[in-house]
């Protein structure tokens, strides 16, 4: 009888020895969730410090689409961003064109110009066969190029660009600005290349924005030649120039963006995005061409 007494006694002794870990751990585990719980319903809220909280957004007057807030710094002028109400509208099926209202602000397409003034020089075209920039008579104008991403303002603007077009930045050559004196023009062209030289880096291009950095008191227009409008049912027709009405023309106003695409949908090319510059006949003429590549272009 002495032996299961002994026996009785070993396990009663065992079971008061028994670690109290697992029990803390479920306790701890336990205040986790009802606190997590406090945090998802609000009831609950972790402190800020007071450095943190002294961050605020930039809220920026005038634009619709939430990523362009926040660009800058607080110590930056609203007034950079501060763009008038922005709308588009489809100017062309043959060739796809729309026209982006107050696409830039005022200080923004001043910038621009303030950083080309000193790079200027006399405008060239590209070689189909060697790819180098040659001098000819079809472009009379003055231009420079902004490397992409240059600077904060450069790299908002190419970020507006792409989620305009819905074209990656990476597939974007640098900014081109250019500047149109008194006579100066550009003959119609194309944008696509017919040659495989120019295609090596990031393909063909797909498509193009035409940003209009000034206004232009006479001429001046960005024409299509052979799209398909009847250009005479346009309301700013009466103010077009004699080369403007000779075709789709498109008047210049200072912030306002033109896309039009040198690629159909079936990623053939489309020869109605034909186009050109028409004479400045009164004022100055400031714009700047992004190109966009089919992939990514490298600069």
């Amino acid at each position: 009888m002495a032996r299961p007494s002994v026996r009785s006694s070993r396990v009663f002794s065992g079971r008061r020895s028994a670690s109290p870990v697992p029990l803390v751990l479920g306790l701890l585990l336990m205040m986790s969730i009802v606190l997590l719980v406090l945090l998802a319903l609000g009831i609950l809220s972790l402190p800020v410090s007071a450095d943190s909280s002294k961050l605020k957004p930039v809220v920026v007057r005038g634009l619709k689409d939430a990523s362009d807030e926040t660009k800058m710094g607080a110590t930056e002028s609203d007034e950079l961003w501060d763009r008038e109400e922005q709308w588009s509208e489809i100017l062309s099926w043959e060739p796809r064109a729309s026209l982006y209202h107050n696409f830039l602000s005022k200080a923004e397409c001043e910038h621009l110009i303030q950083q080309a003034k000193p790079r200027m020089h006399k405008s060239t075209v590209v070689d189909s066969k060697t790819g180098k920039s040659m001098d000819s008579r079809v472009r009379t104008s003055s231009g420079t190029f902004l490397k992409r991403g240059r600077d904060k303002i450069v790299q908002a603007i190419e970020k507006r660009i792409s989620d305009f077009t819905f074209i990656p930045v990476e597939h974007g050559e640098g900014l081109q600005i250019l500047h149109y004196e008194v006579g100066q023009k550009y003959e119609p062209h194309y944008d696509y290349f017919l040659d495989e030289f120019n295609t090596k880096n990031g393909g063909q291009r797909i498509a193009t924005v035409l940003m209009y950095l000034s206004d232009v008191e006479e001429g001046g227009e960005t024409i299509f030649p052979a799209a398909n409008v009847n250009s005479s049912s346009l309301p700013y027709y009466s103010e077009l120039s004699e080369c403007g009405r000779r075709g789709l023309g498109v008047k210049p106003k200072m912030g306002d963006a033109l896309l039009f695409w040198s690629m159909r949908p079936d990623a053939t090319l489309d020869s109605s995005s034909l186009h050109g510059g028409c004479p400045v006949i009164r004022g100055n003429k400031w714009s700047s061409t992004k190109w966009l590549h089919v992939r990514e272009y490298r600069t």
